[in-house]
């Protein structure tokens, strides 16, 4: 930032070029109902063991550990994430362990969970590869021609 001028001693600001100007956002900013904040998630890292039930309003995502009961709007288990006690949610992703009942609207199970304990849902996404020891069970009666469980193929790409 200075270059010191060997002659005189002295220091002088260092000519630089002048700074670019900020550019415009290219995306449009998301559209949220009338009174509602936008709220980031909020996150269990993996060097973090939390003992005790876990209560949001919003998205959670745990690559620690829980020892207790987790609820709230939407939960991701990440590969290194694990949970010992019930989950509900309306929206539950599993990619790492759960030991205990997972309730929710809508449950996906990634290639690499690992749920031992029952599953109460309306939707059921489950990958090739995910491993589950414990009963399934519907919230309510499917709709004519609708699926009860959906198994998905990785992709070998």
């Amino acid at each position: 930032m200075f270059n010191k001028n060997s002659r005189s001693g002295s220091t002088e600001p260092a000519k630089s070029d002048p700074a670019p100007e900020p550019q415009k956002a290219a995306s449009k900013p998301a559209t949220l109902p009338v009174g509602q904040k936008h709220a980031p998630p909020s996150i269990i890292s993996t060097e973090l063991t939390l003992t005790g039930n876990l209560t949001s309003t919003g998205e959670v995502q745990i690559d620690g550990t829980v020892d207790g009961n987790v609820t709230s709007r939407s939960l991701t288990v990440g590969e290194q994430g694990t949970v010992n006690g019930a989950v509900s949610a309306e929206t539950v992703r599993v990619c790492g362990a759960v030991s205990g009942e997972i309730s929710a609207r809508t449950v996906i199970l990634a290639k690499t969970a690992k749920v031992n304990g029952d599953i109460v849902h309306e939707t059921l996404t489950m990958e090739s590869g995910a491993f589950l020891d414990g009963q399934v069970r519907r919230k309510t009666p499917p709709a004519a021609g609708e699926s009860k469980v959906s198994v998905l193929k990785p992709n070998n790409s």
